[in-house]
């Protein structure tokens, strides 16, 4: 029996494990990025800024910046202009990051502007979460989406209109301090807390740099006695994070898909001695009305007598077994050679996981 096309697309991540770099294993604690946030106002847009009668708070930002700029307005003037948008902007500092460096902003829309397309930001204060100003923001937006609208109401778009970004549009003002350069002792943070992968982080470093530079803290960190001078703090980093080591396997996991039939499992999956038999029931009922005709020369009349038939056949069953070990690789291939049907394979392994012979986590998305 041929395979089935759903099973052709299985992805089986069971590659060997191999070694991998500090650096891209864990980071630094302190050395991190910083979010920052600003309010600001776009202007010179073609008609498709804020609606000055809904998104009134864009008019009072306005008055306030042309207040702030000299030009004080007379009280009662309602501004009425549609070039203008109100708009938050956010950008993300890197560390390290020092004054005169330039970083990207993304200005998105606070009220009802239809498009920021060819707008320019105003210069905008970039506050951290202390409520420090740490950049500033202005520039010219590139914007990705368009908008166009004719007379009758009809409306086409494109993407998002009512989001831009400034490449370069923000420049730092002050620095964020780090501990980097005063710590005693560096600590590493692991993406994917593991004490395996942990105690051979410190391992590696203790096998390069000497027993008792680094110990495990817990499965999430490793903690590095470092030199004092900053110099020789940045060489002392160099060499720890290009240091090589095989992390700790995963735990065991499969994912599927229930809907596009994708199965995505690891190498640590095994499966415990089983037997699996799957089959279906196929109930068929098929209509045949009959026509009853009466006698000749009788009262009768004719009659349209209804008859059905119904028929059940159970198809051919399969039956899987699986010795001690077997991988979840075995185990579609299996499938596979026997033309099994997308939920067939959903099936057997839900089977497996609640006999407790499936030695992973089943997740069915």
């Amino acid at each position: 029996m041929g395979h089935k096309p759903w099973l052709s697309f299985l992805l089986l991540v069971s590659l060997a494990a191999q070694a991998e770099r500090i650096k891209d294993l864990a980071g630094l604690v302190g050395v991190r990025d910083n979010q920052l946030i600003g309010y600001g106002l776009v202007v010179g847009l073609n008609g498709t800024g804020d609606n000055p009668t809904s998104a009134r708070f864009t008019g009072q930002s306005l008055r306030n910046f042309l207040a702030n700029l000299g030009i004080p307005l007379p009280p009662g003037i309602n501004l009425r202009t549609k070039n203008v948008a109100a708009v938050a902007v956010h950008a993300t500092l890197p560390p390290f990051a020092k004054p005169g460096q330039t970083i990207d902003v993304t200005v998105s829309s606070l009220g009802d502007a239809k498009s920021l397309r060819g707008g320019t930001l105003l210069m905008t204060p970039l506050k951290g979460a202390d409520g420090q100003v740490y950049a500033i923001a202005q520039g010219d937006l590139l914007v990705g989406g368009l908008s166009a609208e004719g007379r009758d109401g009809s409306r086409i778009t494109v993407n998002v209109p009512s989001v831009g970004r400034i490449p370069g549009g923000a420049t730092v003002e002050r620095e964020v301090p780090t501990p980097f350069g005063d710590a005693r002792y560096l600590t590493l943070t692991l993406h994917r807390p593991d004490f395996t992968t942990a105690q051979r982080i410190a391992e590696a470093i203790n096998q390069a740099l000497g027993h008792g530079t680094a110990k495990p803290l817990d499965s999430a960190s490793v903690q590095i006695q470092a030199p004092q001078d900053p110099g020789q703090k940045v060489s002392f980093v160099s060499v720890i994070e290009n240091l090589t080591l095989e992390p700790g396997q995963a735990p065991a996991k499969v994912i599927v898909n229930s809907r596009t039939g994708t199965v995505v499992v690891n190498r640590t999956v095994r499966v415990l001695p089983a037997a699996v038999s799957h089959g279906n029931l196929v109930v068929t009922i098929r209509e045949q009305p009959e026509v009853s005709q009466p006698p000749p020369f009788s009262a009768g009349t004719t009659q349209v007598v209804p008859r059905s038939e119904v028929k059940i056949e159970e198809e051919g069953r399969r039956m899987f077994v699986f010795d001690p070990g077997v991988t979840l690789e075995e185990l579609v291939r299996a499938v596979n050679q026997v033309g099994a049907a997308p939920s067939d394979l959903v099936a057997i392994l839900e089977a497996l996981k609640s006999a407790g012979a499936l030695q992973a986590e089943l997740i069915v998305i």
